[in-house]
């Protein structure tokens, strides 16, 4: 989402913020694009060098506190070298009595204003938060998301492969489904990407076969969750004698999802093989790495290396002993 309006972010956030609309209407000559927020305290006393008009401006009793020490022809001065800008959005928090000449101008410039009874900060941080998530990055995947001891594991794979299964099975070892055929990842901040499942679809999956069927409802609600962490592809894949697949694991490979790199696996598939405890060994694997602090197979390779180093030492000494 490239821009939501004011009208949009009001109908969305009106009783969670408790937001009060004071101008007549909540049209504006400026959609929302940004999700941080600006505190217009430098611009009401003179300095809009820097002023970031594009972002949602905050008033409370910093600037309020400062209007209220000018003379009125100062104060409406104040007011218009704010309203010089076009401005998505004012909120004025902390339920505070606004001056009518600001209200003036925010009808006679289209410029929403809202009224909030929250403290500066805990407000902020929630419009922000809000704001993250509206303007965050998304892309769908033909996949399944599964939390598999704590860990996302988003296996992908060519339709018909056993997407759907392995996430049954895991279901049916008490792990728990987050989505399934389509799941919609988002990019958070610090580069995390969160897995959800289509709000129509909720948890139901699709076994060829057998049909539909609720998950929820045959493993109880323990065996679902809303989201989850994407941590790493499984990738199934049908075995390919001329294809060459990881055996050791210490080159760890990686696949990018809206510009994050993630662990990325290879699992082939052949008759009888166990995907189900493959993923749940890969799982702690990655557990074991990013909570543990080491690679078991680079753990392994070095011991093996100071073994032969040791070996070649005694071989040396044995083959210079002639006493």
């Amino acid at each position: 989402m490239e821009s939501i309006s004011p009208a949009r972010l009001y109908e969305d956030q009106k009783e969670e913020l408790h937001l009060e609309v004071l101008t007549e209407s909540l049209a504006s000559r400026r959609e929302i694009t940004v999700s941080d927020t600006n505190r217009p305290g430098m611009a009401l006393m003179g300095f809009v060098e820097n002023f970031l008009s594009e972002r949602i401006q905050i008033l409370a009793q910093t600037e309020f506190a400062y209007l209220a020490t000018l003379p009125e022809a100062k104060m409406r001065d104040a007011v218009d070298r704010l309203f010089q800008f076009s401005i998505p959005l004012i909120v004025v928090c902390k339920a505070l009595n606004v001056p009518p000449y600001l209200i003036q101008r925010a009808n006679d410039c289209q410029v929403p204003l809202l009224r909030t009874p929250e403290s500066t900060t805990p407000f902020i941080h929630s419009l922000t938060l809000y704001l993250d998530h509206m303007f965050a990055p998304t892309t769908s995947v033909h996949a399944s998301l599964v939390d598999v001891y704590g860990c996302g594991l988003l296996f992908t794979g060519q339709s018909g492969i056993g997407k759907s299964e392995t996430a049954l099975d895991l279901v049916e070892r008490g792990h728990r489904l987050v989505a399934d055929d389509i799941v919609t990842i988002t990019r958070r901040h610090g580069g995390v990407l969160i897995g959800g499942g289509n709000q129509l679809l909720r948890h139901h999956m699709e076994i060829r076969g057998l049909g539909i069927i609720d998950v929820q409802s045959i493993f109880g609600i323990r065996s679902i969750r809303l989201q989850k962490r994407v941590e790493v592809e499984v990738q199934l894949k049908t075995w390919s004698d001329e294809e060459s697949y990881e055996r050791v694991g210490i080159d760890e490979r990686k696949t990018e999802i809206l510009g994050v790199p993630i662990p990325h696996v290879v699992v082939p598939i052949v008759p009888g093989k166990n995907i189900t405890v493959i993923a749940e060994a890969l799982a702690l694997n990655y557990l074991v790495k990013v909570y543990g602090g080491y690679s078991p197979a680079e753990r392994l390779n070095q011991h093996l290396i100071e073994h032969m180093k040791r070996k070649s030492a005694a071989t040396a000494l044995v083959r210079e002993d002639t006493e």
